[in-house]
């Protein structure tokens, strides 16, 4: 992946109240958006002086992020960005494919008109910003789409075990999106999840979501396995069986 420059942008507009909170994102958005990459080193007196804020936020920042797994203490030598392993993105793409899987199934049996109306929506802005925008409106449009799923699926646990890997996600989905040609097909695939949903047939929807997550990690798996100074070996991705139709014994 090629490096982009820290511009102005990336200093602090000092707001004592939601201080902490812009740090944060900050520092989360120049990660996502490829300005600060795995294994950087983060060094917190030069973080300081490019955000123009307190060493203590910048401490504050960082530790928040290493809980959401895209900041790393590896060693003496302090914090850097972390490096998501082969393995570590084969994994998370797994879980993606169970949870989001049931998301939608779940959605399609549980949306109300007014949350399908809002997932067309979602899905016709994400449309827009994949053929226009930059990477941080990819991100944050596709993650639109997705709040519409959590909401209407009905089942709050699960939307909070993908909301707990979100950032985790969010950097996997960066280096997708970022690849040749991925946008455009990343939108007919979740154009085919939305045209499931509507049919109302929750295993085609399942299906198509879980086709999304696959074509998706494929993408991310051969770009991080061409980047890995021993490849070595690596087992399969492993896709979930397709769940019962939830309505069979109602």
């Amino acid at each position: 992946m090629k490096r982009l420059p820290l511009d102005d942008s990336f200093k602090v507009n000092r707001n004592p109240v939601t201080l902490r909170e812009i740090v944060l994102d900050k520092l989360r958005g120049a990660i996502l958006n490829f300005q600060l990459l795995p294994g950087d080193r983060l060094v917190e007196r030069d973080l300081c002086e490019r955000l123009g804020v307190s060493r203590t936020s910048v401490r504050e920042a960082l530790r928040h992020l290493e809980s959401e797994g895209l900041v790393e203490f590896a060693d003496s030598k302090g914090p850097r960005v972390a490096i998501i392993t082969l393995e570590d993105a084969r994994d998370i793409y797994e879980l993606r494919c169970v949870l989001e899987g049931l998301i939608v199934q779940l959605f399609t049996l549980n949306a109300k008109p007014q949350d399908i109306a809002a997932l067309e929506k979602a899905l016709e802005n994400n449309r827009e910003t994949l053929e226009s925008g930059d990477l941080q409106q990819v991100l944050e449009s596709v993650q639109g789409f997705y709040d519409v799923l959590l909401e209407g699926s009905g089942n709050q646990i699960a939307a909070t075990q993908l909301r707990q890997l979100q950032a985790r996600i969010s950097y996997l989905r960066a280096t997708s999106v970022s690849q040749v040609n991925r946008r455009g097909t990343s939108n007919h695939e979740m154009e085919r999840i939305v045209e499931a949903i509507k049919s109302g047939d929750p295993i085609a929807a399942h299906q198509a979501s879980v086709d999304h997550v696959r074509a998706a990690a494929k993408v991310a798996l051969d770009y991080l396995r061409s980047k890995q100074a021993e490849p070595g070996e690596v087992r399969d991705f492993v896709t979930p069986i397709a769940l019962q139709d939830p309505r069979i014994g109602r």
